[in-house]
This record gives structure tokens, C-alpha cells and sequence, in this order.
């Protein structure tokens, strides 16, 4: 099929494409741990645990000696006689690489003087966390890095480059295509970028100013990623009916991946909204046969039914949306715009289920928090509409929306190509507690996935993914980012009415080869890195 020109909410075309495919490794060849030479002594010994190493999926009984930051050997449990200034006896326990996140908002938190400990991740397993995605984040990687490690951060963090924060840096939130000279600034700043070590350029086309390029505009700024082997993470233009159709976008990313030769990721991939209820079987069968062409492809997900956003995101046209909030709520207020925003405004709101399956998580009211839009609007004798309009204009409103199909998830779940993540955000359990989640619903209850599938798509899968070279499985020379867990008591105690409780189960933590969590306590060590 001819691809011409692309697609922007509104302003575009339809367009399909191939894409070339990410083969995860995982026979019983080549998983068993390199066991190393002897050493004499050691700062911290794990003896007796069952490990997965984070590269296949299958137990073994190791002793691992850690020197400093970095992992030194890998022993047959009780074989060597180590001296270790701190022994961990994780008998009975599992013992497996830190967790990384591929998919976080945790700046926020990172770069604050009292929650820069990350814990809500720490108790999760996670080391790792990724952030700038949804086409978000800083521009400036070198000076964000800086400040992070200045500051002293809990989890490691690595960057993407978010290509509407670009945008935005060159073009504001103008509804159009960029002109030449325009996106040679994109590009000029994306190259420093990823010089600074960004992992890769991560796109939003869904939001605003995002969904203003068209998909010409993403290939080109690709190109310059894949010149640095960055990746190419993105939220899909749409996945439901918003716009051009779930389809129809994961043709896009599918085609900019391919054109411009790069890894594709597709972020918290899903099918949102009743429109597209099933569709995931067929998503699946295109991705398969783009990686069948030859197209690297990969994708995280995180294991909860509701996504989360905010309400001016999930509901309110995008044109309405563009140049500053001063137009965005002129327009709203516009009585010859009402008709057509109150038409689609009343869509937008079907497609995610309807106002019953709005629900407010974070806002400045907190007396409205806890409620559904449907339940806001019957307390003010409104309709919906006319209730999600005043509350955008009231600040930022923050929901989950219940939107997707348990056959779905579980249909993205199984796929080798997808990795655990948590696109955690405030109002949302998924922020404090994904990764027990997804191991108590879809390993221990369900059994979709085992033990050590779920510790390889929360670990060495994902630093495969993203091109961490030191990070993500046990070995030796590779960074220690460890952790010691209870299979029995690993938990998610957060749910959508205490979204803010930590998870339970995970013993120890080691960061860069220092105990952050030990015996389930905080050690208030902050040990984190910036990754390039």
C-alpha cells in the first residue's frame, strides 16, 4: 500500500506500513548464570537464595558476592567460603535483578528534597525507572541529569526525549506542521540530546502539541535517534477511535520505525475504549508480521484494567487544546463553539465508557476525589459535559479510566515482546503498586505467566529493550542492582481508594551495590544513578 502523508488528529490521512521485529532470547542454552573465580572477601554475600538471573526464566541455587557498585561473583550456593562484611541469608527467598521501569512520571519526586527516595518504587523491586515518555519531560538531558545526581535519587533514572517537549521549545502548541527551519531546531536539539545520553526519542501523538505533527515530522526526528541506537517509544496517535483509529496509529509508529530504521516501543500498549474492545488479537498479528519483516519491535504494559490521565486529556478536543490555556478556555466559554465541543466532548466521554467510568483521583477539590464525573454532575444538576467543562477550567483534574477489556490485557500480557511497566502517576494504585500487582493477579492467580517470565519482563528484557549494557540481569561486572523478595507476602496493598500505600514483600533492595532496604526497613541511603 502507498503511504503518503500522514496523520493529525483532524488534519490527516490514514496510513499503514511494516516494521521489523525484537527477539527475546530465552532457551536453557544460554541462561545459566557465568559462575566466576573465587573471590576472598566481598562487601555484601546473598547466600542460599533461589535466583533468577534475569536473562532466562528458570531457578538456580546461587551465592552472589557483590564488590562495591558492581556484582563480583556468582558461586554454586555453599561452594565458597567468602568473607563478607554484610551476609544476606535469602534461604527460602527469591533473589532476582532490580525491576526497571521502562514507563514512570517520577521527576516530580526525583528531583525533590523529600520524596527524591522513590520509595513507592523501591518497595515495588524497581531500581530502574525511565522518565520523559508520552513525548514529555526535559529537553536538556545533560543539565536534568546533573541536578538528579546533585540532588541524590533513590532509583536509578534514565531519560527519553520527549518530542512535544521539543516541539513546544521551538514551536509552542501551534495546530500545525512544522516548517523546515523549524524542525532543523528540532533536530539540533534532539542531537544534543541524545548526546547527553537520552536512551531514545519518545513521542505523545495523542496529546497536544504532539498530535499537531505529522507523522513526516516524527521520521525525521527518528532518524536522528537511530543514529545514536536510541529508541523509538511511543503513545500511540490513538488507541481507540479519537482520531485515526487504534489500527490505523499502530500503522504509524510502525512506518516511522521502519523509515527511519529504529527499535519501536510501543508504550502501555492497549485497547482503550469500547470501540476497540477485542482488537487486540488483531494488533497483535500486525505487530507479528512487521517483526516477521524484519522491524524490532517491543512494547510495555502495565497490569490494570483503568488508565490514568487527566480529564482535559481524555475528553476535550484537541483543537480546542491548542496555543496557550488562556485560548484553550476562551474557546471552551465560545457560545458559537458550543455545539460541535459539546458534541464531542459527549463522545469522547462514550468512548471511554461513559461518565460512570470517569473517575477523579487527584484534584485541588478534595471533596470531589473518590467521585466519578457521572456522580459530579448529578451533585451539581448538570450534565456531564457540562460538568467536565467547568471542572477542566477549575485546574488540573486527574482520573482513571475504566477502559479496557480483561481479554485484552491478558491477550498483551502472554506476548514475548512485552515487558512490565507502570506509568505511574498520582491517583493511580498502578504508581505505588504494578509490578506486585501484575505477580499476584497474573502469576500466582492466573498463572498466565511464571515466576520467572515475570522476573525476566520486569528486568533483563527491559535493559535489553532500552540498551543498558550493565543493568538488568545477574552477572558478573554488571551493576549491583538487587533484590530479595517473598513470594509468599510480595503485595500490592494499593487499590483506587488508598492509591498511596506502599507495596510489602520485598526484604532487601541493593542499588549500585548499597542496601537501600534491608529487612523491609529504608536504610535512608540515597544511591541511585543517572543511566545514559
Amino acid at each position: 500500500m502507498n503511504l503518503t502523508s500522514l496523520a493529525v488528529i483532524s488534519l490527516a490521512v490514514l496510513l499503514t506500513g511494516c516494521s521489523f521485529s525484537y527477539k527475546a532470547a530465552d532457551n536453557r542454552g544460554n541462561e545459566q548464570a557465568n559462575l566466576s573465580s573465587p573471590v576472598a572477601s566481598a562487601d555484601i554475600l546473598i547466600t542460599g537464595g533461589r535466583v533468577y538471573t534475569g536473562i532466562g526464566t528458570h531457578e538456580q541455587m546461587l551465592d552472589i558476592a557483590v564488590c562495591g557498585e558492581k556484582i563480583c561473583g556468582l558461586y554454586p550456593s555453599g561452594s565458597e567460603k567468602i568473607a563478607a562484611a554484610e551476609v544476606i541469608n535469602a534461604r527460602g527467598k527469591i533473589v532476582s535483578p532490580g525491576f526497571i521501569d521502562p514507563h514512570t512520571h517520577t521527576l516530580e519526586e526525583l528531583s525533590s528534597r523529600d520524596k527524591n527516595h522513590n520509595l513507592n518504587y523501591l518497595t515495588q523491586g524497581v531500581t530502574t525507572v525511565v522518565n520523559g515518555n508520552d513525548g514529555a519531560g526535559p529537553v536538556d538531558i545533560a543539565k536534568t541529569a546533573k541536578s538528579l545526581e546533585a540532588n541524590g535519587i533513590g532509583t536509578n533514572v534514565a531519560l527519553l526525549v520527549g518530542h512535544g517537549s521539543v516541539r513546544e521549545q521551538v514551536m509552542g502548541r501551534a495546530p500545525r506542521f512544522a516548517t523546515d527551519q523549524e524542525l532543523e531546531q528540532m533536530s539540533a536539539l534532539l542531537n544534543q540530546a541524545m548526546q547527553a545520553g537520552a536512551l531514545g526519542l519518545s513521542t505523545g501523538l495523542y496529546y497536544v502539541p504532539g498530535s499537531f505533527a505529522n507523522t513526516e515530522e516524527v521520521v525525521t526526528l527518528a532518524k536522528i535517534a537511530s543514529q545514536y541506537n536510541g529508541i523509538y517509544d511511543t503513545h500511540l496517535r490513538d488507541e481507540s477511535t479519537f482520531n485515526i483509529g487504534f489500527s490505523a496509529a499502530l500503522d504509524e509508529a510502525i512506518f516511522i520505525a521502519k523509515s527511519a530504521d529504529i527499535h519501536l516501543h510501543l508504550a502501555h500498549i492497549k485497547a482503550l475504549g469500547v470501540d476497540v474492545w477485542g482488537q487486540s488479537t488483531d494488533a497483535i498479528k500486525k505487530i507479528e508480521q512487521a517483526q516477521a519483516s524484519g522491524l524490532s519491535i517491543s512494547a510495555d504494559q502495565y497490569p490494570w484494567l483503568a488508565s490514568g490521565t487527566l480529564l482535559h486529556s481524555a475528553v476535550m478536543p484537541k483543537w480546542a487544546m491548542a496555543d496557550s490555556k488562556q485560548a484553550f478556555f476562551k474557546r471552551l466559554n465560545n457560545p458559537e463553539l458550543s455545539e460541535k465541543l459539546r458534541r464531542e466532548i459527549k463522545e469522547n466521554i462514550r468512548r471511554r465508557g461513559g461518565p460512570g467510568a470517569l473517575l477523579i483521583t487527584a484534584f485541588k477539590d478534595n471533596a470531589l476525589v473518590g467521585l466519578t464525573l457521572e456522580e459530579v454532575a448529578s451533585m451539581r444538576a448538570v450534565d456531564a459535559v457540562t460538568a467536565a467543562i467547568a471542572l477542566v477550567q477549575q485546574g488540573d483534574v486527574r482520573v482513571a479510566s475504566f477502559n479496557m477489556s480483561p481479554q485484552d490485557v491478558e491477550n498483551f500480557m502472554v506476548q514475548p515482546w512485552v515487558v512490565t511497566s507502570s506509568d505511574g502517576t498520582n491517583g493511580h494504585p498502578r504508581k505505588y503498586a504494578s509490578f506486585p500487582k501484575k505477580y499476584q493477579e497474573y502469576v500466582v492467580k492466573k498463572g498466565l505467566l511464571t515466576l520467572g517470565e515475570f522476573i525476566k519482563k520486569s528486568s533483563g528484557q527491559t535493559a535489553k529493550i532500552l540498551g543498558l549494557q550493565n543493568r538488568g540481569i545477574l552477572a558478573q561486572g554488571y551493576q549491583a542492582d538487587i533484590i530479595v523478595f517473598d513470594e509468599q507476602n510480595l503485595a500490592a496493598n494499593a487499590d483506587f481508594s488508598r492509591w498511596n500505600k506502599y507495596s510489602s514483600g520485598v526484604e532487601y533492595v541493593l542499588v549500585n551495590g548499597q542496601l537501600v532496604i534491608k529487612q523491609g526497613q529504608y536504610t535512608d541511603k540515597l544511591a541511585g544513578k543517572f543511566v545514559r
